[in-house]
Order: structure tokens, then sequence, then C-alpha cells
């Protein structure tokens, strides 16, 4: 009996234990939002159990190594509820590493951040953003798109454990866990990317929904009536209902199932609710949206028998118990994979280097050994034509690209085709492997991106690839990548009215002008072969900068460098490509991808009636922009005001180029469904045109000065 009944008071005093750790939880997230006057309280509180539950029981993370390269990964998709993730990261006492993959020792997320929730220069900002909180594994906020990542980093985890796992060598067994909400499930890319992860038959991947029907608006009675759980189903997910937050228990045993679930991944449906302070108080919008009020936080820590007048209260125990779970457990599994990576480096020295060089997004030697050069030619290749043979040597060189299209391989020509690169398909499949290194995302746009991201917080190196004309479908993405500074490689091809009988449906015209708006982002758009070649040995060499590499489907002629200048010139973003014999040109022809060989038949027109300019390739601004004032003003000379700017695409942009009185050849409206030539004669994408309007620029500026 004696035993018994220490046993059931040391069960008691276990639960109250858990309670108070969830509390703490709770407290901390409505203290930090009305401290800010910003934020939402309701959904970090309802959560809390599951949080707690996850971290502290299940998660293989360790606090004082959070880029363990075998940690299981955490995401929270409902990105508003960040003081949720806040508090376990401090709970957790989650070690802070800079950019240099230095461990620093420091707190990643401080007592005082939480206290500065929300303001300037907190490790605590409104959305969760990675790359400035360690232990945040991706940059949340917009919805559906934490859930999409999270896609990515389960084909990562199985691709890597497919690629680097040798008999008694577990390298990567990593699980993905992602919270999301119904905001989430209404967003059109979790619909994506559920679909592809089932195909997939990712079994290690767990989203929780929370299951709370509501929304910023209100009930979501309103706008969504359909029934998850059988969608789920559909997709070939397996589905487990939690019918209480706080039945830890029952969450538990959700995520036990998981654990034994097989081909497949795994939705926890969750259904919350908050216990407030007042009788009358219901989970509605003044709760998910806006701080509670000083009485109602009062009233809602009495209900948890916490001292009211408390603020940031975190009990020693609570620490002790995230120390003695989480903190212990991640770091016996920490110690054990080091352990096990010192003698797999013994074993498989070479896999071992690649791994090493991949976890520091560092290139293997040799990566760029032969690399294509292309000879003059004047009929010349198509800009993805050049960019699949670049990619093909690329890839044999660094086991670590990879990617795919959505449904569009065969006319972005990013099929890595060479012997051994694969497919990646489940093995029991048939048809491909997981160590296969061609993704196939289907007619997903938007989820590709999102899990390319997720690929690239992975540490491997992603492309994808679609028609420009559909980045529109990926921008929250693409601008997530940036926001992230992580190197994806977006592929777009088919980059103008080049399009041709397609007509304007397909035909981009503003695309390249918005990609260039996003911050962060660098946008190539290679004017002949070797400047692809250039494109590729500058994007494998960027670290923290995702790419937008714009290609033509039409050939394009293939310069002859001993005549003109080096396409080496690409990396600095633009460069004198011909000029006048005498190095004082009187008009500039400016140009990126395929209207540089119009620019280049303009000059030689120009030069047959002995006009000189000078044609400038600028296959990147923001490369351009980065360079400094004196190289600058050497490629596009301040003194020469005589300017033609041509890109078969909106004009938007290139005032600041062509200055004040400069032109510019460039699309004013909408495409049309005709033959390459008869578009380029009809919008005015001539030799004779750009000549034409060259000389009057000329007589423009000698106007200006003798007035």
């Amino acid at each position: 009996m004696g035993n018994e009944r220490d046993q059931i008071e040391a069960e008691k005093a276990r639960e109250a234990l858990e309670l108070r750790c969830i509390n703490t939880i709770r407290t901390l997230s409505m203290d930090a939002v009305q401290a800010a006057n910003s934020g939402h309280p309701g959904t970090a509180m309802a959560l809390a159990p599951i949080a707690y539950s996850l971290w502290n029981d299940q998660l293989r993370f360790d606090p004082e190594d959070p880029i363990w390269p075998n940690r299981d990964r955490f995401v929270l998709s409902v990105g508003h509820a960040s003081m949720l993730l806040y508090s376990m990261l401090h709970l957790a006492q989650v070690k802070a590493v800079n950019a240099k993959y230095e461990r620093l020792g420091d707190l990643a997320v401080p007592l005082d951040d939480i206290k500065h929730f929300r303001q300037l220069d907190s490790r605590c900002p409104g959305h969760p953003e990675y790359r400035w909180t360690s232990g945040v594994e991706t940059t949340t906020g917009p919805l559906g798109q934490g859930v999409a990542t999270s896609v990515g980093m389960a084909i990562a985890a199985k691709w890597q454990a497919a690629y680097f796992n040798r008999p008694g060598f577990e390298m990567f067994d990593y699980d993905v866990f992602a919270l999301c909400g119904d905001g989430c499930m209404m967003e059109g890319i979790s619909h994506e990317a559920a679909s592809l992860a089932a195909h997939l038959g990712l079994d290690n991947l767990c989203w929780f929904y929370d299951n709370n029907k509501i929304t910023i608006e209100g009930h979501t009675e309103w706008s969504f009536s359909e029934d998850v759980a059988t969608r789920f189903m559909g997709y070939g997910w397996n589905v487990v209902r939690v019918g209480d937050a706080n039945d830890l228990p029952t969450v538990r045993r959700a995520l036990r199932t998981f654990k034994k679930t097989k081909d497949r991944p795994t939705l926890v449906i969750v259904d919350s609710h908050i216990a407030w302070g007042s009788p009358n108080k219901q989970d509605t919008h003044s709760a998910h949206g806006e701080p509670l009020g000083e009485e109602e936080i009062r009233l809602t820590k009495r209900n948890y028998g916490w001292p009211e007048d408390e603020k940031f209260l975190v009990p020693d125990e609570v620490l002790a118990r995230f120390r003695d779970g989480m903190g212990k457990r991640g770091g016996d599994l920490r110690r054990k994979w080091f352990d096990s990576f010192a003698a797999y480096r013994n074993e498989y020295p070479a896999l071992a280097d690649q791994l090493d060089r991949m976890q520091h997004r560092q290139l293997p030697e040799g990566w760029d050994r032969d690399l294509p050069t292309f000879a003059p030619d004047a009929k010349g290749i198509a800009g993805r034509d050049a960019s699949a043979k670049v990619l093909n040597q690329i890839a044999q060189n660094v086991p670590f690209l990879m990617g795919g299209s959505a449904d569009l391989a065969p006319s972005t020509k990013t099929r890595l085709t060479f012997d051994g690169a694969g497919d990646f398909l489940p093995d029991e499949s048939g048809r491909g492997t997981f160590a296969g290194r061609n993704f196939h995302f289907g007619v997903r746009e938007h989820a590709m991106h999102a899990v390319l991201n997720g690929l690239s917080l992975s540490k491997v190196r992603p492309y994808g690839s679609q028609f420009l004309i559909f980045s529109d479908y990926a921008r929250a993405s693409i601008r997530l990548s940036a926001i992230m500074e992580i190197p994806v490689i977006h592929i777009f091809t088919h980059d103008s009215i080049g399009v041709g009988e397609d007509g304007p449906t397909h035909q981009p015209i503003e695309h390249i002008g918005s990609l260039r708006a996003i911050p962060g982002l660098i946008v190539l758009r290679p004017g002949d072969a070797n400047e692809v070649v250039e494109s590729w040995r500058l994007i494998m060499k960027l670290r923290h900068e995702p790419v937008a590499l714009v290609l033509t489907r039409q050939a394009l002629p293939t310069l002859d460098r001993s005549r003109y200048g080096s396409a080496e010139g690409t990396a600095q973003g633009a460069y004198v490509l011909a000029d006048a014999p005498d190095g004082q040109p009187q008009v500039l022809l400016i140009a990126t991808g395929s209207e540089v060989s119009l620019a280049v038949a303009a000059h030689e027109q120009l030069a047959a009636e002995g006009i000189s300019s000078r044609v400038v390739s600028m296959p990147s601004w923001e490369l351009y922009e980065h360079q400094s004032a004196e190289y600058k003003e050497s490629v596009l000379p301040s003194a020469v005001r005589a300017r033609v700017c041509i890109e078969q695409a909106g004009a938007f942009g290139w005032e600041r180029y062509a200055g004040l009185d400069g032109a510019i050849v460039a699309m004013k409206t909408f495409g049309a469904s005709a033959p390459l030539k008869e578009l380029q004669k009809k919008f005015g994408f001539t030799p004779e045109r750009v000549s034409q309007i060259a000389k009057d620029q000329i007589a423009k500026a000698s106007a200006a000065k003798i007035g």
C-alpha cells in the first residue's frame, strides 16, 4: 500500500509540474503580448500543452547545439503564435549560434528579449525569423508556408538518409513536426504540399492541426466547413484525433502512433480551447488577434493558480524539467551522433567530407571542372539548353545539388540525365529511390518553391524550374527565400514574348521587374550560352543569396568572345561587350538576355554608318549595383547621356539606367499570339528600330549640349 500511495503521489506531483510548465508557456505569452500591446496570445495559450509534450517528451533536439545535423525539426506554421516558440526556446535554454556556425554560449532567447517582444532588435520579432533567432528553423507568418516548407525538410531527410547512411551508421533519420491552424488549411499551398507529401510517402512528417474553429474574422463556420480529416485521408495521410489539447496522455499516444506509422505522413487533429479568467470570455477575435488586457490576464492567472501580479515568471523547477527532459535526451543523442560521425569519417572519408561540406554550404574540390565553353555560332543555342549542359556537369561534381520542375522538365531542360542521377520516389514505387536527385513536383508551382526552401534549410542545394509567367504563383515562397537569405536556385524559362504562339497568357511582361523588386534576390538573365556558364559559376558560390535564373526558350547567337568582351564580366552584373574604337561612344546600348544580340546587331549597323556606340550586357541589376562607383562609371559613363535600354519585357525600373534623357525599348502592353519574328517586328525589337532610336538619342543629346 505504501509503494502504491507513493506512486500515486509521485504521479500527482509529476502532473502538477507538467501543468506548471504549460502554464509558464501560457503566462509568458500573455505577458509578452500585453507588454508589446500587439500580437496574438490565444493560439500560443491553446497549443501550450502540445508544444510542451512535443518538445519535452519527443523532440530530438539538443539546446546546446541547435544546428546538430540529425536533430528533429519543429516548424511553427502558425507564425502569429510566435510567443509559443519563443517561450519554448527560452524554457529549453537553447543556445545561440552565429553565421559562422559557432556556438556562442548565450541564450538564443533571453528573458529580456521576451519582455521586448515585437520591439526593435529583440530576438522575439512578431513572427519567427530564420537566421535572426537560433532555434527557429524557418521564417513563418504567411499562412501555409510553414507546413509546405516542412515537406521540403522531410524530403531532405529522406534523401540524406538514402545517400549518406551505411550499415551501422544511421547518420540521418530525423523527423519533422509542424503546428498549423485553420488558416494554413485554407491556403492553397497547404493542399499542394499535403498532396505531394502523401504521394512521396513521407512517414517522417507530422502536422499538428489546431482545430479551434477560429480565424481573425471570427468563427470558421462563416468560411470553412470542409471535413479536413476526410480530405487528408483522401490524400493518403494517416489521420489521428486528439479531442482535447490538454489531454497529455492522448497527445503522447498520437506521437507514438506517428512513430509507428510507415509509408505515409501523419496529421494529428487537435481540438483546443483556452481556460480564461472571465467565465464569459469567448475564444474569438479578441483573444486570437489582440492582447487580453491587464484585468483579464490577472483573472486568467488566478484561474491557473498563478501569482496574479507576477510578470514573466519562470519558476526554477520548470527550467529543470526541460533540462532533465529535452536537454538530457538531446544532449545524449547529439554526443552519440558525433561519436558515430567520427567513426564514419574513418570508414567513409569521402562521404564524410561531402556531409561536412554540405552542412557548411561549402562546395567540393573541383566542383567546376569540365564546364563547357561554347564556340561562336550565329545560329546559337537556347539559354535553357545551354543551362542543361552546365547543370548536368556541375551536378556530377556536386552530389548534393538536386531539383526538378513543376511538371515542366522537358521544357525547362532541368532533368539530370547522367548515370546514377535517378528519380526521387519511394523505393517501393519501383520507378525510383529516395537517393534519386530528380524531383517531380507535379503542377504545384507554389508548393515547389516552398519545398525548395525546406530543402535549402536542410543544407542540400536545391533548384526548381518552371515558366517565368508562373512565377506569380510562387512569389510568396521566393520572397521568403530572400528574407531567410538561403541559396535557393529558382530557374525560369520562356522568359519573354519569345514564347511566341502561346500568346499573352504565357508571355511574361511585368515578371522580371517584379522579381528584381524583391530585396536580396539576384536576378540573372544571361545573353548567350557563355553568359549562362558564368551565371552558374557565380550561382554555385553563393551561400546566402537566392537566385532567379531567367532563360530563353529560343536560340540565341553565341557571341565571338575574341571579338567581344569576355563573358566573365557576367559576375559584375554588367560589362562592356562591344565598344567604340576609341572607347568614347556617342550612345550606350544596354540590354539583357535575348536582347543582347539585338543590341550587338544595332551596334554593327551604327558602326557601318560611322556612329560609335557601346553595347553593355547587363545580366543582373543586383550584381551591378554591388560594384564600386569606379567600376560602374567605367561601364556606364555619366557623361554619355544618349542611352537606349532594350528588354522584351515591361519598362518598369529601366529609368535608372536610361536616365532622364534616355530611351527604353520595352513592352508597354501584353504580348500576342504569333511567331517570334512577327512579334519582334510588331513590338519594335529590330536592329533597324534600335539603331534609329540610338541616332535620335544622339541628336537629342547634342541639341541639349548646344542649348
